[in-house]
């Protein structure tokens, strides 16, 4: 009877390693598919790891996480670089453009003629796209933040006041403060809850839990635009300018910091963005 306890016993030990072998195998394809398709925040589990596989596991997840922020960082800067340079060649192309309009419409000869509304239509255009144009460079000339400690809960709770008509859920510790820029973060979840507004959201929840979740009951973002939504201009409102996440992400790198999407909403949302 022993020899059949004893292959028995074996049998189960490979059984188990098998097992485990395949679970190792899909969790190489999943992390394989997710560098394939550069989603770089998989956050693969580590229960069930022997120590060596669970220490290797944390790192590839911590990698991924570091690999998000410097596409991230990257992608701002390159955006920034891009704005800086082309408000700068249309403001030289439309300065001179107004200037002389303007001298036109200031010579006597010009007043009451066919000419005058031509000119100032000129003129009206040009200085418009002027001004839409320095809109825009805040995107490149973003001041350098001022990191203080704040009291993270004392700070979300404000937002009560500011937006009385929403339905706030708020779960921040009091013991939770944050190291940041104070009027950057205020924009950011302005922002957020403006375009939360916008979609529809009649509820907010601000929750910490390692990170800060923002989330709304809103319009739920389209999965063929969530890559699109950090795009400077990029926008799916008709009346929107397309740069109220763009620039909040980037008073977020600013501080070394990230803002993103979450790829699941918290449970009872539709959308949630995450603060780390």
């Amino acid at each position: 009877m022993m020899w059949v306890f004893t292959f028995l016993a074996v049998v189960a030990v490979f059984g188990w390693f098998y097992h485990h072998q395949v679970l190792l195998r899909d969790r190489a394809h999943l992390m394989r598919e997710a560098i394939r398709n550069q989603e770089f925040t998989f956050r693969l589990p580590v229960k069930g790891l022997f120590f060596g596989e669970r220490a290797l596991q944390e790192a590839l997840n911590e990698t991924g996480r570091e690999i998000d922020r410097l596409l991230a960082r990257n992608e701002v800067e390159s955006w920034q670089r891009l704005t800086r340079v082309l408000t700068h060649e249309i403001m030289n192309a439309t300065t001179p453009i107004a200037s002389i309009s303007q001298a036109y419409l200031d010579n006597p000869a010009i007043a009451g003629t066919v000419y005058e509304e031509g000119i100032r239509a000129i003129h009206d255009t040009s200085r418009g796209l002027a001004s839409f144009v320095d809109s825009y460079r805040k995107l490149a000339e973003l001041q350098e933040p001022v990191l203080v400690e704040i009291s993270l809960a004392a700070f979300v709770e404000r937002f009560r006041t500011l937006y009385p008509d929403l339905e706030w859920h708020i779960s921040v510790p009091l013991s939770v403060t944050m190291v940041t820029d104070e009027n950057m973060l205020r924009q950011v979840l302005i922002n957020l809850v403006k375009n939360a507004c916008e979609a529809g959201a009649t509820a907010m929840d601000i929750r910490w839990k390692k990170k800060l979740w923002v989330s709304n009951n809103g319009a739920p973002i389209p999965a063929d635009v969530e890559r699109e939504i950090f795009v400077p201009f990029f926008t799916t409102k008709k009346n929107g300018s397309g740069i109220g996440l763009s620039l909040s992400r980037q008073m977020m790198v600013r501080q070394g910091r990230d803002l993103c999407l979450a790829e699941r909403p918290v449970p009872g949302y539709r959308v949630t963005f995450v603060i780390a």
